[in-house]
């Protein structure tokens, strides 16, 4: 029998849906998306010239259009930029670029991937008169970007400190199937240590749909190869308990090693969260293994490769605030009303609640919905009454799911109820509906969720609150001071 860590692998699948819709032409919404308006602002230069453009560039575009990443070309250089000079300026312009659904007039988020009136109107001046390069002697180097293939990786932080690598390459035929895998990245280190961050980066992002990993952590002697076993597994024609025994999970004298769930998620878009030194972190023991259940690949036409891996972050410093996390919806602590059946040709909202047990402090939030979903609100009710704003997206794009970061610790206290609404559109005016003419629409149970199913999540990351944890800076740069305060 599995000890009880071991059967907290939690089930749901965190499904992004149509990451190859992202990549085409990097629009993120429809052609026919009002174009919008050139603010009026005054005081900018006579004659803009590259100079003036690439601060802007580097800092909202170059992140993710550059060789490894989402963007479907690159934004790093004079000549990168000037060749998609129109394209850019029509994607900022009508505020389609850089993509940030939450909305900002309802809650603020670190890393808010937003321009400004001025900024706007800048770069539409710059390709408005001929996209000058001008004199960018003066123009600082292009600071080294961080060495991990994801976007949102702290600079600081420097190059992983570890990189665990799947098995093997994983062969995706070209049938046009979803597949759904089970599988492990096993790993020796030095020493048993701390682990500050780790992000998972698929090798083949067009595919990787979706990931969600556990640790496994064995005792010193316990195991005596923790690279043996099957490579990958076909999670919808075995149970997990066998998909276990056929990985070798198990240590040499039959127990269950300790698991550590929900450690790491991947969907595309999704950074995944930083935070200050001794907030949040796991003790990672010397030998171990990630354990991928699942991780879901898209749809292909024709047949390619995947080798995916992971990066780890070290900290000599013990984590003293472990993180938490609440889980509202679908497959989660609170259900979904009324029941997510989502008819033809209907616009319908779904909500669900949970009661706050304790006073918490809130890091980060991750709404998540699929194709059909139109808008998305969540808030807390104070037992006072007083309305706590989370997150509003009032335009959801299933190609941008974030974990959004409050810039200070959020507290919400006990008692207070967690409220969430979403509208889903079914009909055939959602340009994202995956079938016409459009059929009903589930979350399903007994398997796992295509890209084609429907779900409503909402996921809580937090710590235990103490009194001042609305001082402390979540800015990964802000490290906090032994009283809460920030430095």
């Amino acid at each position: 029998m599995m000890n009880g860590l071991f059967t907290h692998v939690r089930q749901a699948a965190l499904v992004a849906a149509g990451v190859a819709a992202c990549l085409v032409a990097c629009t993120g919404r429809p052609a026919d998306h009002d174009a919008g308006t050139v603010p009026e602002v005054e005081g900018l230069p006579d004659t803009v010239t590259f100079a003036d453009v690439a601060p802007i560039i580097r800092s909202h575009c170059t992140g993710c259009h550059r060789p490894g990443q989402v963007g479907p070309f690159p934004l790093i250089s004079y000549q990168d930029v000037r060749r998609k000079a129109k394209t850019v300026r029509k994607m900022v312009v009508g505020r389609w670029m850089p993509p940030w659904p939450a909305d900002t007039a309802y809650s603020r988020f670190l890393g808010e991937r937003t321009l400004n009136a001025r900024q706007i109107a800048t770069l539409a001046k710059w390709v408005d008169q001929g996209a000058l390069a001008g004199d960018t002697s003066a123009l600082p180097p292009l600071p080294a970007l961080a060495g991990s293939a994801a976007t949102g990786v702290p600079e600081h932080f420097g190059p992983p400190d570890a990189v665990v690598w799947l098995p093997d390459t994983f062969y995706i035929p070209g049938d046009n199937r979803d597949r759904f895998i089970i599988t492990k990245a096993p790993f020796v280190l030095e020493r048993d240590t701390f682990l500050r961050a780790v992000e998972f980066v698929p090798g083949n992002r067009r595919y990787a749909h979706h990931m969600n990993g556990a640790m496994i952590s064995y005792a010193d002697g316990a195991k005596g190869d923790v690279f043996g076993g099957a490579a990958y597994i076909d999670a919808d024609s075995t149970r997990s308990l066998d998909a276990f025994a056929e990985l070798q999970l198990q240590n040499d004298d039959g127990t269950w090693p300790l698991l550590t769930p929900n450690l790491v998620n991947y969907l595309p878009g999704l950074s995944p969260p930083f935070y200050p030194a001794g907030i949040g972190g796991y003790r990672i023991a010397r030998e171990g293994a990630f354990l991928l259940n699942t991780m879901h690949y898209g749809p292909s036409m024709r047949d390619t490769l995947d080798r995916s891996h992971f990066n780890l972050w070290f900290s000599a410093v013990a984590p003293q605030r472990p993180m938490k996390e609440l889980f509202l919806g679908t497959l989660g602590m609170s259900p979904v009303v009324p029941e997510l059946v989502i008819p033809p040709d209907t616009v319908m909202t779904f909500r669900t609640s949970l009661r706050v047990p304790a006073d918490i402090s809130v890091l980060s939030i991750n709404p998540h919905l699929h194709l059909l979903g139109k808008s998305f609100l969540a808030f807390a009710v104070a037992p006072a009454g007083d309305t706590i704003p989370l997150i509003r997206i009032p335009d959801w794009d299933f190609r941008w799911q974030y974990a959004y970061t409050f810039a200070h610790m959020l507290h919400i206290p006990k008692d207070a109820v967690i409220h969430v609404e979403a509208v889903m559109d079914n009909t055939a005016a959602n340009r994202n509906n995956p079938f016409s003419p459009p059929r009903t629409a589930v979350a399903p149970k007994g398997r796992h969720m295509r890209t084609t199913d429907e779900m409503l999540q909402f996921f809580v990351n937090y710590v235990d609150y103490r009194p001042g944890d609305e001082r402390i800076s979540l800015n990964t740069g802000t490290a906090p001071t032994t009283d809460g305060a920030p430095r």
